[in-house]
């Protein structure tokens, strides 16, 4: 029994590996598409941003100098195609760089 235990944790282990690399290159891509949006748009400037993604949700936190620049942020990474959801987590704080 221990046998087939340990056979059927090694099978499933491999088989799930290629989808989690997967999903990882999926995010990593979302990221760096995210970034450009951010950084190019010139209310955001979002440069100095920090930008996470697990599983398509796109997580932004640092500051911006208004609302403005933190509600178009979100709406710049919503509009990325494979973008689940948006957790923006900017601050709004009228002395950020």
């Amino acid at each position: 029994m221990q046998r087939f235990l340990a056979i059927f944790l090694v099978a499933f282990t491999l088989w799930t590996l290629p989808a989690a690399a997967q999903s990882n290159k999926v995010d990593d891509a979302l990221v760096d598409q995210v970034r450009l949006q951010l950084t190019k748009d010139p209310i955001v400037n979002g440069g100095a941003l920090a930008v996470d993604v697990k599983n398509a949700v796109v997580t932004i936190k640092g500051k911006v100098r208004t609302e403005r620049a933190r509600q178009k942020a979100e709406k710049l990474a919503k509009k990325v195609k494979g973008v689940k959801s948006v957790d923006n987590q900017l601050v709004v704080d009228p002395n950020a760089i």
